[in-house]
């Protein structure tokens, strides 16, 4: 039974807002007596950590597609632990193509390989498991969405895809890259293509310090598919731009190299286009690319971020004689973008991972924790650039909404706009620490709603949990607006053995946990979307 969050009393109203500590933290927000006396239109969902997805009364959810689901049958498969997520229409009404990344791969779950070996056989299976798939989805009479089986626009990329690095020199004595991996978020571009980012890409091809020949391995299961095929780390890191209707794919250099969240697209006053880039590591950065024109990212300035100043710092060897000194030419820069970020003094942040662009141009930025800091639960960062132009280099900052039990949220990471301008809010706190120390009071990985505008401006409502281990990723809009796509990504990731599994979603009984993507809609969708949050 799904589990619900009353707000019948004023008593449990004031505990579930914290106390008059938050209510000067919702910006935009009224009094605090406006808001005791209104109650929200619905029930919000209370924290659980049951093997499900569960949901507030009257949102429905329903599979599209799982995991290793057939596309075609020449034996094209449905990647793993699908991410990011972007929707394009076609050239036929009600058919269009969803653009699904696939972050990573489960060698026990997804291949029963329990020993984690690194032999050539586990690696070829592997490597057909990440990078991207294309898929036909199809608008029924009753507004909800179908895959397609055997549609010509089905098609994958993965890591043995050959996919051109565009750069003014070639990368480590090639300008082809072989494959696409550890995809995570992404963006659209005004021109109706799609960016794909290559997020942990170290932990499948490692990593080499600058100068030097070795590559190292970077985490402790390192999956190591160099040792097999020629593989450099520095053909890895990069934000691909694809087109969704035929699959041709290019690696842009230009937008730096570092572990790539996702890449925010929007357009400065001039028309130039502009890429909000987080890079999702402990004590890195934010950046942003500004092109050189309005009709391509392959040519720009990137910058990093210095939040104390309010200041945009760019890294172009050409301009700095520090980065001149430390650098042969810029597309060396570009491959230690992270060196470059430390040499200027770019802002050390908590992991910043998506950004979402509201209509003002306001920038949300999801920073999702600094343990080691003692920050655990997050926050949203707020950016206002000077003059609400993205193009601007100045800018001012602050914390939006912080994460942690008056709020609500813990670790935010994904994060989608709707139609009204209201922000939904996806959680990512480690299968490792979920239930322990500082995340006992959140329960699963979960979705919330946060309105912008209006009386509930800035209160995080918990709308969907998902199953365990799990955490909901990439949420995307159909282009109508009313339906919403989420991954589910790895239920049961932590699982050490076919016999000890730590879930069984979607399948349930004894079954293997698969990654899929879900749809939402119903009454309690339509409530979210309609007037009631409109500004």
């Amino acid at each position: 039974m799904t589990e619900k969050l009353s707000l019948e009393s004023r008593r449990d109203f004031l505990l579930f807002l914290g106390g008059a500590t938050l209510a000067g933290a919702l910006p935009g927000c009224g009094s605090l007596q406006k808001l005791i006396g209104s109650k929200p239109p619905f029930e919000a969902l209370l924290p659980n950590s049951t093997d499900n997805l569960t949901t507030i009364s009257g949102l429905n959810w329903k599979i599209l597609i799982k995991e290793n689901a057939m596309l075609n049958q020449q034996g094209l498969r449905f990647g793993m632990n699908n991410d990011f997520l972007a929707v394009f229409p076609t050239e036929t009404p009600d058919t269009f193509v969803l653009v699904v990344n696939h972050e990573s791969i489960h060698p026990l779950i997804h291949y029963g390989n329990a020993t984690f070996s690194r032999e050539k056989y586990w690696v070829d299976q592997e490597m057909t498991g990440v990078g991207v798939s294309l898929i036909a989805i199809k608008k029924d009479s009753d507004g909800l969405y179908q895959f397609v089986p055997d549609h010509p626009y089905n098609r994958r990329l993965d890591a043995n895809t050959k996919i051109p690095l565009l750069s003014a020199q070639p990368i480590v004595g090639s300008r082809v890259a072989r494959g696409t991996l550890a995809n995570c978020s992404g963006g659209k571009t005004p021109w109706g293509t799609v960016l794909v980012c290559e997020e942990n890409f170290s932990d499948y091809v490692g990593e080499r310090l600058h100068g030097k020949r070795t590559i190292l391995q970077t985490s402790k299961n390192q999956y190591q598919w160099f040792t097999h095929y020629d593989m450099p780390p520095e053909h890895y890191g990069w934000v691909v731009e694809l087109e969704p209707l035929t699959g041709v794919a290019r690696k842009h250099t230009a937008l730096g190299r570092f572990a790539h969240e996702g890449a925010t697209v929007t357009q400065a006053k001039d028309g130039r286009i502009v890429v909000y880039l987080g890079d999702d590591e402990n004590d890195r950065c934010l950046y942003k690319f500004i092109s050189a024109n309005a009709t391509s990212l392959e040519k720009g300035t990137l910058y990093v971020a210095q939040i104390d100043q309010g200041r945009w710092l760019a890294l172009d060897r050409n301009a700095d004689p520090r980065l001149a000194k430390a650098f042969k030419d810029q597309t060396e820069l570009l491959i230690y973008t992270r060196e470059a970020a430390v040499i200027v003094g770019g802002s050390k942040l908590d992991r910043p991972e998506d950004i979402e662009v509201d209509s003002k141009g306001q920038v949300y930025v999801a920073t999702t924790n600094n343990s080691s800091k003692n920050r655990p639960h997050g926050s949203l960062l707020k950016i206002v650039e000077s003059g609400n132009d993205a193009g601007a280099l100045t800018f001012e900052s602050s914390t939006f909404l912080a994460g942690g039990k008056t709020t609500g949220f813990s670790c935010p990471d994904n994060m989608a706009l709707d139609r009204n301008g209201n922000l939904w809010l996806t959680t990512d706190i480690s299968g490792s620490k979920m239930g322990n120390e500082d995340y006992v009071y959140h329960g699963n990985n979960a979705l919330f709603f946060i309105p912008l505008h209006g009386v509930w401006a800035g209160q995080p409502f918990r709308i969907a949990s998902a199953p365990r281990d799990a955490e909901f990723t990439g949420p995307c809009f159909s282009i109508d607006g009313k339906t919403l796509f989420l991954s589910v990504q790895h239920p049961g990731e932590f699982s050490t053995s076919k016999s000890n599994l730590t879930s069984h979603w979607p399948n349930g009984g004894d079954q293997l946990p698969q990654s899929a993507v879900v749809m939402f809609s119903g009454s309690s969708m339509e409530l979210l979307l309609g007037a009631t949050f409109k500004d």
